[in-house]
This record gives structure tokens, sequence and C-alpha cells, in this order.
């Protein structure tokens, strides 16, 4: 047979220029920025949900101290009887520390000595971390019929039995009294699995309530926040928390909402309240420990306030029902900001905070999309109105578009599979730019439980590259839900950001991502055209003149390696040396847990750049930063 034999050239010069395959490119406009980027665009989102306070970043190791009305309230509280000691518990509802908490544990010991004391025992949020050479303050209130039995207080061993430390409170009376003490351990293995023990060794009636145990904390604020999480949350670089967050604040019904003066104070005169997601909140995380929690991160508040709407269809009308409410808000806004020459400003003094805390944005409501009364529009109206007369600087967030009056920015919320976090990475490419400025102020790609796995992380990144592009418009953003206790029964909602349990946590893919994105941002955007790369090659970069540096984010969601042809334009020279980092797996399902931590986690590269105009390869199921100087 013949050997046929042709040229391909003079066929693929004939085809139109549509039908030539283009190389990938990434072409940078560097000396014209196209927008500021907000000094607040990346943040963190907050609420009490998968017990994200109680038993996560406020770190109360004593489940249910505070003992409420309803029939589980001594659910995680049980006897403790040894040898041949004897006793019962029950709730006392005629006698407690104060009118906000007018319950307690009733403990009758009917039999009990010296070798074989008897009394109660608490499990903690699934088990209670001890570690060793570790000091833990802790309290409760007590009375007793049998005045000068003496309180021994011990964490012990659940596997065991035995105790790592131990402290006696003496000089209870028949008054209602808040007792102090400390446990101190030693050198005793590090585990969760471990509960709290207050007994008597003799016979005697002890009432018993709000006892409280607290691990060392971070920056050692008297009663803060728990070090990992902390740590984890300060690593992101966020610039505000929105607080106190979500349907936190609303409460399905209005009684349940978050009510601000009822959480700030003694822990003694806060009444706790029922989460919407269905467990009690001690209120440890009252509206003072939020902003103290800001001030510790250096980050500002983001305040929402109540505006007359709860989930189960309950609101108040504007008008004069709603008046209480807007000046509640204000009560609020002042007892944040307020001198010593306000009311609100002499209440936060007296709780033991000086000076005023720093805000700029307040929230009016949250997802009020969801009241079928259609209300918000004059119910937001009225809080715009009486905020702006007292307070004109501060920016109002809306929660639902409205029509009486235009806010100074719009709330909106998105939560997405891996798909159409793909599909929508651009939605803001060509959004209106007459109305509010955006906050997304709730956004996650929900793939994985109870965090996210690599797909969800780089649905994430591919949105988060369309936020930065948008840099004109958007200027909040924060991942929701933040915070998840990966125990059976700690979760509501699923995909979360950073998983724990009473000992250990760890961030998923996603925060890894937030991480990367929040840690190399400029201050300015940049016009970054990514062309001929495909459907699931995402691509932003913003510019930093004062340290000349440019960082560019490229994110590959596709199973192949992904070669840009990137062009630095308007700009005379790039440092050779250039770092870039990658979070990647080898599929997409790939994850970190409790028990492997560290399987998705960046890895950082020092690479050389050829010039202004190079070629760059991205790993399959990757996101990058690529840092240049210039």
């Amino acid at each position: 047979m013949r050997k046929l034999t042709f040229s391909l050239i003079p066929l693929i010069a004939s085809l139109p220029l549509s039908l030539v395959a283009q190389a990938p490119s990434l072409d940078l406009q560097v000396d014209h920025p196209t927008a500021q980027v907000s000094p607040m665009l990346y943040g963190l989102m907050t609420e009490e949900i998968n017990f994200s306070y109680d038993g996560g970043v406020y770190p109360e190791l004593v489940r249910d101290r505070a003992i409420g009305k309803d029939w589980g309230s001594l659910f995680h509280w049980s006897m403790v009887a040894r040898g041949e000691s004897a006793v019962q518990i029950s709730m006392d509802e005629t006698t407690g520390p104060s009118e906000a908490l007018p319950r307690s544990i009733k403990v009758s010991v009917t039999a009990a000595s010296e070798a074989a004391p008897a009394g109660v025992q608490n499990d903690g949020f699934w088990g209670i971390a001890v570690r060793p050479q570790t000091t833990y303050t802790g309290s409760f209130y007590a009375k007793t019929d049998s005045v000068g039995v003496p309180v021994t207080v011990s964490l012990v061993n659940d596997e065991t039995g035995a105790t790592a430390a131990t402290a006696t409170v003496t000089g209870v009376t028949g008054e209602w009294k808040q007792y102090s003490f400390t446990l101190k351990t030693a050198d005793v293995p590090a585990t969760a699995n471990n509960h709290l023990t207050l007994t008597v060794p003799r016979p005697s009636t002890l009432w018993l309530d709000l006892v409280s145990l607290f691990p060392p904390t971070y920056h050692d604020r008297p009663f803060g926040n728990r070090i990992d999480l902390m740590e984890k949350l300060a690593a992101m670089h966020p610039k505000f928390l929105r607080l106190p967050g979500g349907n936190y604040l609303e409460g399905d019904h209005i009684a349940e909402r978050f009510d601000w003066k009822k959480t700030i104070g003694p822990w003694v005169d806060r009444p706790t309240h029922p989460s919407p997601w269905h467990y009690r909140s001690s209120d440890g995380m009252g509206l003072l420990e939020y902003l103290e929690w800001c001030e510790d991160l250096k980050i500002e508040p983001v305040l929402a306030v109540y505006a007359g709407y709860s989930m189960a269809q309950e609101h108040v009308e504007p008008g004069p029902a709603l008046k209480p409410y807007v000046d509640d808000a204000l009560d609020e806004i002042e007892f944040v900001t307020g001198g010593p020459e306000t009311k609100w400003g002499t209440e936060r003094i007296k709780n033991g905070h000086a000076a005023p805390f720093p805000l700029h944005y307040v929230e009016i409501g949250n997802e009020d999309e969801f009241d079928h009364s259609h209300s918000y529009d004059g119910r937001f109206a009225q809080f715009y109105t009486a905020i702006k007369q007292r307070y004109p600087h501060l920016q109002l967030i809306a929660t639902d578009p409205v029509k009486s009056v235009k806010p100074d920015v719009l709330d909106e919320h998105f939560y997405l599979p891996a798909e159409e976090s793909y599909a929508k990475a651009s939605h803001y490419d060509k959004a209106d730019r007459t109305g509010p400025k955006i906050f997304v102020g709730e956004w996650a790609t929900r793939e994985g439980t109870p965090t996210p796995n690599l797909e969800a992380a780089l649905g994430d990144a591919a949105w988060m590259t369309g936020m930065e592009r948008n840099a004109d418009l958007i200027i909040m953003a924060s991942y929701a839900p933040l915070l998840v206790n990966v125990n059976p029964g700690g979760m509501q909602w699923d995909t979360d950001l950073i998983g724990y349990d009473a000992l250990s946590s760890y961030g998923s893919p996603s925060y890894w991502a937030q991480v990367l994105f929040g840690t190399y941002l400029g201050t300015e955007a940049v016009d970054a055209k990514l062309a001929n790369a495909g459907p699931r090659v995402f691509a932003s970069a913003t510019r930093d003149e004062k340290q000349r540096k440019l960082f560019v984010k490229v994110v590959n969601a596709t199973s192949e390696e992904a070669a840009l042809n990137i062009a630095l334009n308007g700009v005379a020279r790039v440092e050779r040396d250039a770092t870039l980092i990658t979070l990647s797996g080898k599929t997409p399902n790939v994850t970190n847990s409790i028990t492997h931590p560290d399987v998705v986690v960046p890895v950082e590269h020092k690479i050389a750049v050829a010039g202004l105009k190079f070629k760059q390869s991205f790993a399959p199921y990757s996101i990058n930063v690529l840092e240049l100087s210039y």
C-alpha cells in the first residue's frame, strides 16, 4: 500500500481563529489596579451551633453548669457513691443562687465517710480534657444543711478511676454563696476521658448550681477562649467577627432571641436561654465576651441587632410595637461604643472594660427574607432612621433588599454544592454597581461532613477569586458555619470549617483555603484576564504597592495539570525568586479529620521566574498562591 504524507500547517492556517486551540494564559495588568481591596474583606461569622461556644471556643468544661428547667438538665449529672456510701440527686425547683437561676441540684447523701465519700459528677462535653502540668480554675455556688461539711472537687479518669487533680473547699454554709478552687495536674497523660466529681465525706444535703471549670485560655484572659481554636482563627488573618450570628440572634421565638442585656454581668445573673439548634446556651459567651474575642484577635465586631423577627414566624410590626426593640439596639450600640458619660458605657465599664470598642458596621436582623409577613422593609427603615440619627457614621447592613431606604450594605448568603460554586464564581463580575455594597455574610461550598473535603475547598477558592476580582463591590465576607464539635451528637449542620473534640482540633481543607486567601492579600485588585484555561480553572490577583508584592491566586479544579502562560504587564521587572504555596490532593474527596488532621495542608515551594512572561504549571485539584516581588 502506498504511504500518504501531507502537512497539517496549511489546514490549520485555513481554519477560523476561533477554532484554533490557544494556549491557556493569564494576563495581569499590574500597573492599573481595578479597585481598592476592602481592609475588612475576610472575617469570621459565628453563632451557637454545633456546640461552637459551650464545649467549643468558650472552653467551659462543665456541661449544663446552670440547671435549666427541662427534664434533660440533669442528663450530664450523675451520682457518685463509693464503697457503702449512698446518695440521691434531683432537680430542686424551689431554690437557686439568684433570681435568674432559681433551680439547683439537690444532692442528698445518706451514707458517706472519708474513705467512701458520695456526691455528684459531670461528664463534660463528651469528656473533660486533662493535660499534664496544667492549672484549672473552678467555682460553684452551694448551700448545705450541714454547716462545715467539706466539698472535695476532683478530676477523675473515666477508665482507670485515677484522680488527676483534687482540691477541697471548706466553709460551706446554709446560704447560697460562690466558692472557688484550683486544680493542678502533675505528670498525667493527656486525655479527654475524664469527669469532674464533687463529693462530701459524711451524710448531708448539698445544693449546687453554676459549677464551672476552666482550662488555661487564649492570652490568659480570665474565662477567655480556647487556645487551639483561637490560634486557628488568628491564622486566618480575619478582620472582623460577625456577632452574635445567624439564627442564634433571632431564636425560634421572640422570647428566645439573643437578649443581650441578659448576657452581661456576673454569670449568676444570666438566666441562660434555648438555642435554635436544640440545646440550652449557658450565655457565658455574652456580649462583652464577644467583644473581648474581637479584642484578642485585634479585629472589629460587626454587630447584628435583633430586628423583630424570629424563626417560628413571630414578628413585631413596625411602629410603636417595634420601638422597644429599636431602643434596645441603641442601648446595645451604646454599650459597645459609649463612654463613662453614657448609661450603657458606664455599665460596660462596671463589667470590667473601660475602653469603648471600635464599631463601624451594624446589621439589622438576619435572613429576614424568610419572614412571611414581609414586614422587613418597614422594620429596617425604623431601625435605620433611629440609628442614623444618633450614629450617622455607622454603616447599616440590610439582610434582604428593601425599598423604603437605601441600606449602606446588603448581606447575601450562599450555600452551594461544588458544581454551583464553580458555576457562580463569576456571579459578581457583571453585578449592578449602583446599589449598596455587598457583605457575603454566610457562604460555603457544602461537600463533606462534618468538615469540608478538598472538593469543597476548591469550590470555596473559586468563589473567593470572584470576590477578589470584584473588590469594588464586595467589602466583607465570612464563611459559615465556623466551628463543629465532631463527637456524635455535636453537629447540627454540615459542612463546617474547623473540627474539634474536647482535646484537639483541626482545620479542614476549606480552612486552609481561607488561611491562604486571608494571608496573601494585597491592598488593590489587579485586572486578571484568564483565557483558554477551561471552565474549572479560576484566577484573581491583588497587589501591595508599598511592599511591591503581587499575589496571584490560581485554582485548578481539574484532574489534569494546568499550565498557564503568565504575562506581567505594566511593570519594568520582576524578581527571579518567587514563592508558590499549594494546597492539593490526589482526589477531590481527600480530607482532614480529628484523627488525621494534616492530610491536606499547604506546601510552600521556592521557584524561579523567567522574566515578565513565563509559564507556570499548577497541580491537579489544587489551590495556589504565587507571590511575586516586582
